[in-house]
């Protein structure tokens, strides 16, 4: 082989590996191309640059660059900035891009104020719930209705007594708006009603009367408004409006007629203790007398016993025994002739 050939041998694979190391580049580079570069470029154009290298960055940390890419154009249009590297933390921590974003740019609109740490508060701590951060910013800018009692929870009325024992039943419809100051940690729609539903019992129980009641309904939402149960709750409470009052049933004369049931058993309880005492004390003196019987006729036993010893001895006689037999018959035919009215005589 000619020195010159051989000498290019080399030379050309060489140059075979840095056109396979260029060929493999500007593959690389178109892949880059086509991935980031219409986001980036889209970023651009909507006045919320990014850098390749943090879309490049995105997803070899695996987050949907372009959910968040999307939700910074939104925000950047919408007059509410957020950078992009906060935008990957919120998502990276579990949170929703989306409603944060949207609760954020409504609130602002809305003239509330309202930071993004603060929705992320709000958006992270209501995950798993039936809540959510724009659920809460609606709230706040339009107030919700709450029904009390809840009708879910079985209960159509919250029932309260007046002092004069008349049960009086109350719908309340409570108007609340959200606080998102105090949001985070705090309690929500169940701890509202069940304050209401106390503020209603309570208010009705001191009032005199029922009609008191009937005539003034809105005594009891001022009531139940002056007493502040929006402390520590999520919500402030703006209204409380009585939907309906119905008259109930005579508690009181319930309890009364309970009470003189209750009364009346004692009563029959102690008299029926007092009846079997006398009646024992009726049985005992049966029994006593019986003995006292026993005793005479055992007395009237041994009388003969004794006459027979006193003739036998000869402290009786014959006569004496003859007399006092006489003396028997003329004492009863005394007696006899004293009852005129005894049976036993008219024959």
């Amino acid at each position: 082989m000619h020195p010159i050939l051989a000498d290019l041998a080399p030379m050309t694979i060489v140059l075979l590996a840095v056109g396979i190391v260029v060929l493999v580049v500007a593959l690389l580079f178109c892949v880059l191309f086509i991935n980031f570069f219409f986001i980036w470029l889209r970023a651009k154009l909507a006045n919320a640059p990014v850098s390749i290298s943090k879309l490049v960055g995105m997803r070899l940390r695996h987050v949907p660059y372009t959910l968040v890419v999307d939700q910074c154009i939104k925000s950047s249009k919408a007059g509410v900035p957020i950078d992009i590297d906060t935008l990957e933390a919120h998502y990276m921590a579990n949170g929703n891009l989306d409603q944060t974003v949207q609760a954020l740019i409504m609130a602002q609109k809305a003239n509330i104020g309202f930071d993004w740490g603060r929705a992320c508060a709000i958006d992270l701590s209501t995950q798993g719930t039936n809540k959510s951060v724009l659920e809460a910013v609606k709230t706040s800018i339009n107030p919700k209705v709450i029904d009390c009692p809840n009708p879910q929870s079985g209960r159509l009325t919250i029932d309260g007594v007046a002092k004069d024992g008349i049960q009086v039943k109350v719908k309340a419809r409570v108007t609340v708006r959200s606080n998102l100051e105090r949001y985070v940690g705090n309690a929500l729609e169940e701890t509202i009603i069940a304050r209401v539903g106390e503020g209603i019992v309570t208010t009705i129980g001191s009032a005199d009367t029922y009609k008191f009641v009937l005539e003034n309904p809105d005594r009891i939402s001022k009531t139940v408004l002056a007493r502040g149960l929006d402390v520590g709750t999520a919500f402030e409470i703006i209204s409380i409006d009585i939907a309906d009052v119905d008259v109930g049933e005579n508690i009181g004369a319930k309890l009364q007629e309970a009470q003189a049931m209750a009364n009346k058993n004692m009563a029959q309880a102690q008299a029926e203790i007092r009846r079997a005492a006398a009646v024992a004390v009726e049985q005992e003196m049966k029994a006593r007398v019986q003995e006292m019987r026993a005793k005479v006729v055992e007395a009237e036993a041994q009388v003969p016993q004794a006459l027979a010893d006193a003739m036998r001895s000869g402290k009786f006689g014959f006569m004496d025994y003859y007399r006092m037999q006489n003396l028997q018959a003329d004492t009863g035919m005394r007696q006899s002739i004293g009852r005129p009215d005894d049976p036993t005589t008219k024959q």
